[in-house]
């Protein structure tokens, strides 16, 4: 199994004919994932890549009933696409799109949760079930598949972990990167709480970062008590957690009120039994271990 896609998932591309969008269109049909229809208002009748395109949601929702939405328009257009998609019946959406103004990201993230929608992002680099689906960005080598689940709020750093873990021997059962906003819409307790009904998911790693509280929220989800795999996290900032002007890019990265910090995200989720590696590459060894216990 796997969480949030597998290989019969169908996919619609908004802003297809866009050069990142026309890029991931290929890579994802490359990789086998079904990709069905894109949409980009103006543009319909066009093909890429074999994949026709439509003006509206509307229209390719009704040809072509598309599981999921992702999402490569312009930041100033994100929030209009993705209710465009919600409201034509779509109930996942990867939102790829950076730098989307908070308020815009309020807006969908709100519009989402009153339709029981799900969105993934914005400044997400996608979804990987490896062997079965990819949906965005991710993806290449080092991912296999297997049963670690990895949440990240960095695509580049998904890749690095998912490709210790193969070199180990351990492949992944689904990569699921949720950006590195202030809002995003899943958050690491949300993906957690997949993982943890995923029946093929065997031991979690989260790939962390400074700013914000969405590990702190991570660690209270698994101190509640139910969840029971295990779960290692690296947190990255180190470097710039020792001086007091270098801050990570990712505009979650803030730090204040006292949380937030390497060390508040650390001991939070030691106290919640996850286990902390201090470099990445222990990620390996520590779920190594808890998998033999």
């Amino acid at each position: 199994m796997s969480i949030l896609v597998d290989e019969n998932t169908t996919v619609m591309v908004q802003g297809i004919t866009g050069k990142e969008g026309a890029r991931t269109t290929k890579d994802m049909l490359d990789y086998g994932t079904k990709v069905v229809c894109g949409v980009t208002p103006g543009k319909g009748g066009q093909e890429v890549e074999g994949v026709p395109v439509y003006n509206t949601v509307k229209e390719a929702v009704h040809q072509h009933h598309p599981d999921v939405s992702v999402i490569y328009v312009p930041p100033s257009a994100a929030k209009n696409a993705a209710i465009e998609a919600i409201e034509n019946g779509i109930r996942l959406v990867n939102v790829i799109t950076e730098t989307v103004p908070i308020h815009d990201t309020a807006q969908m993230l709100a519009y989402a949760k009153r339709h029981g929608a799900t969105i993934v992002g914005p400044s997400s680099a996608g979804i990987l079930c490896p062997g079965k689906t990819r949906i965005g960005s991710v993806g290449g080598e080092g991912f296999t598949p297997g049963k670690i689940g990895i949440i990240s709020k960095s695509g580049a750093m998904s890749k690095e972990t998912a490709t210790l873990f193969t070199h180990a021997g351990f492949g992944q059962s689904t990569v699921v990167t949720i950006g590195g906003d202030v809002l995003i819409g899943s958050t690491f307790a949300d993906i957690l709480r997949l993982f943890g009904q995923d029946k093929d998911t065997d031991a979690i790693v989260l790939f962390g970062e400074i700013g914000g509280t969405y590990e702190e929220d991570a660690a209270a989800f698994i101190k509640q008590g139910g969840f029971t795999k295990p779960v290692a996290a690296f947190i990255s900032g180190t470097f710039a957690s020792s001086l007091p002007n270098v801050s990570l890019g990712h505009a979650g990265a803030i730090i204040e009120g006292g949380k937030g910090t390497r060390e508040s995200k650390i001991k939070a989720l030691k106290d919640a039994g996850v286990m902390i590696a201090e470099v990445h590459h222990e990620l390996v060894d520590l779920i190594k271990g808890a998998l033999k216990k």
